[in-house]
């Protein structure tokens, strides 16, 4: 490796552990946390029959972008994932150096992921302060369309699907094995205040897991179907949901679990542990 290059990775990851990086991975996760409080609240309006708006990051955007003083807080929010977006990206590019192999590029990836998840939030946050409004619900199916379009699309909706189902499998892995516990330090396990922190990860990831399951279904199913109509994000999701017996509990419970991760990510903040 040339010597500049050595240099920028060294000050790449004296960046990743310097402790402005901690302010920023905790402001970020109160956003986040807020992104999730606000999808809770919009699937239980759901469940009670309003049917307007969009149950995802950009509905919950959008509906903040509503509120008195909404602009100013679309504004902080997106500033909050732009921070999580430079916390991941450098966990992605210098981070997990304790790990070797397999789990260190794993960890990686995984970390590139999430700056990712994050950055599209961050943009629609962006654009919702700017008056530009979201992209409808029609953009999955559209993406989904333009997938199929291609040799052996069908195989790759289907793939895509199959992913996403596994990583729904495996947030709720973690929930139950209580992995998550590792992101909050021993003081914020500790007591009855750490056990309920516990239960809101519990809780927050298995509604998790059980929406990327619904979501990872929608597109198998469109895969095997030919129509990318048939595909869809979180919003869609929650709308099956809905549909099916029981579904008004159902949706209550998984909107209650929502809300539990997005109080998790409060705690992380407080009690951060990277």
């Amino acid at each position: 490796m040339s010597s500049i290059g050595t240099r920028a990775e060294e000050t790449g990851r004296q960046a990743s552990d310097s402790e402005w990086i901690d302010v920023a991975a905790r402001l970020g996760l109160v956003a986040y946390g807020v992104v999730h409080l606000v999808i809770a609240w919009l699937a239980i309006q759901l469940a009670f029959g309003d049917r307007e708006g969009s149950t995802d990051s950009s509905g919950a955007i959008q509906q903040l972008a509503e509120q008195p003083f909404g602009k100013a807080m679309v504004w902080a929010l997106g500033i909050g994932m732009f921070l999580l977006v430079i916390w991941q990206g450098l966990e992605a590019a210098f981070g997990h150096r304790d790990e070797e192999g397999f789990t260190k590029v794993r960890k990686r990836v995984t970390s590139a992921g999430k700056a990712v998840v994050y950055a599209v939030i961050g943009v629609s946050a962006v654009r919702a302060a700017m008056g530009s409004g979201s992209s409808g619900k029609s953009g999955t199916d559209s993406l989904t369309a333009k997938i199929m379009d291609l040799p052996g699309g069908q195989v790759i909706v289907g793939a895509i699907g199959l992913a996403i189902i596994g990583i729904g499998a495996y947030l709720v892995h973690k929930a139950w094995t209580e992995k998550f516990a590792k992101y909050i330090n021993a003081e914020g396990q500790s007591g009855a205040t750490g056990t309920a922190y516990l239960w809101f990860g519990k809780a927050g990831y298995t509604a998790k897991g059980i929406a990327f399951g619904i979501v990872g279904s929608l597109f198998l199913y469109a895969a095997l179907t030919h129509d990318p109509k048939k595909s869809g994000g979180l919003d869609q999701a929650l709308h099956k949901v809905l549909q099916q017996p029981f579904g008004q509990i159902l949706l209550v419970l998984i909107a209650i679990g929502i809300g539990c991760y997005g109080l998790f990510c409060f705690a992380r903040a407080r009690h951060f542990n990277d």
